[in-house]
């Protein structure tokens, strides 16, 4: 077999991500130096042999290697166990995508995993989620007690008023009351225990893309979705509310930046060795919520989250720390990526088996 230029290569050379490209045929044809750092290997060895002998005691890669072939797109294994020749295991993330060129190709990213840092981050999405829950239950419980005393007192103001056409005034108040006293409820429904049943995700999709339709007519928002996905044991509602709220702020997003062709995609995968709740599953599901819209602005991004916080002026900062708490009581997460005119919201979740 002949090997391409070394020079085909080039532009891998200086990429921090490990890269791997395989011909039609499985065969290794170039490890650029950071793939060479993490597996401790040398390309020049590597090159020519196929990687299911290269990788015989990495099973999981294999199966990843043989779902692109089978599926032709992209699969993504956010952690697996990688051992070359007789080096012991180590834990990497990983992403094979098809190529055109060369025909049949594929291109495999290997990306080191710090465990101390994940579960770093683990611990603060769990702190995260319970300050969230905290302050919305002690909001929406500081604001509730008030309401009832004005919505009160503007029903015993209604019977004194001497003039039928005055009480108008008095329907505003205890009409604005009921709708503020059903804003708080809201705001403490993700503190009711979830009701787990069957749920298909498609269907949770579909009716909220039938609110954000009849709300926004002018928003094109497209469907890419995998069909074969099994069930999920979810609380249809919570995840309604979760993915309505993400939803409804990418709308906002496209529409007040002016852009005339703001679109959305709801997008659903496989997701592979995902650690949800320190708790690592096999298989997972995974939602994504993608605008086009101009990004979250780079100082709050990493608050996104939190209550109060907002990138849109008038935002009440409370949408997306409701949904992570929707998705949290579903044994998932929820993740921000952001630049300018891409944003996307993935949702994990566990799937049977």
């Amino acid at each position: 077999m002949k090997l391409p230029s070394p020079n085909v290569f080039a532009g891998l050379e200086n990429l921090s991500t490990g890269v791997m490209v395989l011909d039609g045929d499985d065969r290794i044809l170039h490890l650029n130096p950071a793939a060479e750092t993490l597996l401790g290997v040398s390309g020049a060895l590597f090159a020519g042999q196929r990687a299911r002998d290269a990788f015989e005691r990495s099973p999981e890669l294999a199966t990843a290697l043989r779902t692109v072939r089978d599926t032709g797109e992209t699969v993504i294994e956010h952690e697996l166990d990688v051992a070359v020749g007789g080096h012991p295991p180590i834990r990497l993330g990983c992403s094979v995508s098809p190529l055109d060129a060369p025909p049949g190709g594929l291109v495999v990213e290997l990306r080191a995993v710090d465990p101390h840092l994940r579960i770093a981050r683990l611990e603060q999405a769990r702190l995260q989620q319970e300050a969230n829950r905290e302050l919305l239950r002690n909001l929406a419980h500081e604001i509730k007690n008030p309401l009832g005393g004005i919505r009160g007192a503007a029903q015993l103001l209604e019977h004194e008023l001497p003039r039928e056409s005055l009480r108008e005034y008095t329907q505003v108040i205890i009409k604005e009351a009921d709708r503020l006293q059903s804003l708080m409820e809201r705001l403490l429904t993700p503190h009711r225990m979830p009701r787990f049943g069957a749920v298909n995700i498609h269907e949770v999709l579909e009716r909220v893309r039938s609110l954000i339709l009849a709300e926004t007519p002018s928003v094109r928002l497209h469907r890419d979705y995998d069909v074969s996905l099994p069930e999920i044991r979810a609380d249809a509602e919570q995840l309604i509310q979760a993915v309505l709220n993400i939803a409804r702020n990418a709308v906002q997003a496209i529409t007040g930046n002016g852009r005339a062709q703001g679109e959305i995609v709801f997008r659903t995968r496989v997701a592979r060795q995902i650690t949800l709740e320190s708790r690592r599953y096999r298989l997972g599901l995974r939602v994504e919520i993608i605008d086009n819209g101009p990004g979250i602005p780079e100082d709050i991004r990493e608050q996104i989250f939190y209550p109060l916080v907002s990138g849109r002026e008038g935002g009440s900062g409370l949408g997306l720390a409701v949904a992570q708490t929707l998705v949290a009581q579903n044994h998932g997460t929820l993740e921000c990526e952001s630049r300018p005119g891409h944003t996307v919201f993935a949702m994990f979740l566990p799937l049977p088996g």
